[in-house]
């Protein structure tokens, strides 16, 4: 019996337990946290050995194979053990590839990922395809490999996910976009982190298509230098297309087969130009994989969009309240700024992953007339937009951010929780960012 070893007990760790045992592997589960009640529950029911608050090395060493969550750096001393005693160690995605056939759309970029796999699937399910959604969204995809067998699956892919597949390929694949994220994991390498994002080709073949953004530099200078096998399919908001998606008088024009699709952009229910390029993105997924036109249109005209990114929450005394916590870097918050077309009142920080934040200064020079800050450590924040805002304000938790920016913000005006930043100096984590801002809100 081969041992598998599974190096984190979240989400993707238990998930992998649970496939692993219903194929015949010995498995051990080992966290160096604490494994929450949730996941405990589901590893003592189906009788799995795992230890928590520390890792056993006698008990990891001697593995066929392991897992490892996508949290854990390859860096650390256990995983430089692991290979250099010549143990496979690989990510869930790759694992849970081993055991399914299904048609897979992987979806990976630096911001957009999570609405563009949400649309895609939204889409997919509508044409009344039997179709799962995971990666880095609700089950894990080696759970559901166990349980659900679906013939599809969307899967949003981070960089971290790609780092450790070898086999893993996906049929369809997206690049929605290349921005600096994560760099403390790529030793501050933009190069390094890129290459990561391209690893959702490096197995595709001649049958295969990679859907991009011919927008996007970093994209364009990785394609300049790299070959892929996969057919390229891109899109573009800038510039008109022989083959691919653009803008043209207001429309989206897909061309990628005999049958064009013309879509006006009025009619597409989220907004944004970053939203624009996702719709042209999942579009030309599900048109490869023949869906017809009636149920593209109609899903694009009712998908609520996702939670946390851009969400409306409230309108009070003629205040508007917008919930953006997803949005962990710059990019994303550029694309937030650009959205707002009223004075804004932006909060922002919390734990800084190597951010520049000078590519938003013409933005919030145009259109922040005051920020709250929201984290432990602001001194980036004050030197890079003390000279361009007046007012600058600290702020220890979401509840008194809201109070500050609800006395800021005068009517007409927009409060955008925005934050660049991770989470996890002051909340659990982005989620619970945008739920706690959610309740100061409603709680005015």
């Amino acid at each position: 019996m081969k041992r598998l070893v599974i190096l984190g007990g979240g989400e993707s760790g238990v998930g992998t337990a649970l496939l692993g045992k219903q194929k015949g592997y010995e498995v051990f589960v080992s966290d160096k946290g604490e494994i929450s009640k949730k996941y405990k529950k589901v590893l003592i029911n189906n009788e799995i050995n795992f230890e928590e608050k520390n890792h056993t090395e006698s008990k990891i060493l001697n593995a066929d194979v392991v897992m490892k969550s996508p949290g854990i750096p390859d860096k650390v001393a256990l995983v430089q053990k692991l290979i250099e005693s010549s143990i496979p160690v690989m990510s869930e995605i790759e694992f849970a590839s081993h055991f399914t056939d299904a048609t897979i759309i992987g979806i990976t970029g630096s911001n957009g990922k999570t609405t563009t796999t949400l649309l895609v699937h939204h889409i997919l399910k509508k044409e009344g395809l039997n179709v799962g959604v995971a990666g880095n969204i609700g089950d894990s995809f080696a759970q559901q490999v166990a349980e659900q067998s679906y013939e599809n699956y969307v899967l949003e892919l981070s960089s971290f996910q790609l780092d450790g597949i070898e086999k893993f390929n996906s049929h369809i694949a997206i690049i929605t976009n290349i921005t600096p994220d994560h760099l403390d994991r790529y030793d501050y390498d933009f190069k390094k982190y890129v290459a990561s994002k391209f690893r959702i080709t490096k197995n595709q073949k001649a049958t295969d298509y990679l859907i991009f953004d011919a927008d996007d530099e970093a994209i364009n200078n990785w394609l300049k230098e790299n070959k892929t096998e996969a057919k390229l399919v891109p899109f573009s908001i800038e510039r008109k297309l022989e083959y691919g998606a653009f803008l043209e008088n207001n429309n989206i024009i897909i061309n990628i087969n005999k049958d064009i699709i013309t879509m006006p952009l009025s009619t597409l229910s989220v907004k944004g130009k970053h939203n624009t390029k996702n719709a042209m993105a999942a579009t030309m997924a599900a048109q490869l994989l023949k869906v017809r036109k009636q149920t593209i249109l109609e899903s694009l005209e009712d998908f609520e969009g996702v939670e946390h990114r851009l969400e409306n929450v409230a309108k009070i005394r003629g205040v508007e309240y917008i919930n953006d916590s997803k949005a962990t870097n710059v990019n994303a918050v550029f694309y937030a700024l650009e959205c707002m077309n009223k004075t804004t009142v932006w909060i922002v920080g919390g734990v800084d992953k190597g951010n520049d934040y000078n590519d938003l200064l013409p933005l919030v020079r145009e259109k922040v007339k005051a920020i709250v800050c929201l984290g432990l450590d602001n001194d980036k924040i004050k030197n890079t937009f003390g000279n361009v805002v007046d007012i600058i304000v600290e702020t220890a938790g979401a509840e008194e951010a809201v109070k500050v920016s609800h006395k800021l913000a005068e009517k007409g005006e927009t409060v955008l929780l925005s934050p660049a930043c991770a989470s996890f100096d002051l909340f659990e984590n982005y989620e619970d960012r945008g739920r706690k801002f959610k309740n100061a809100v409603r709680s005015l």
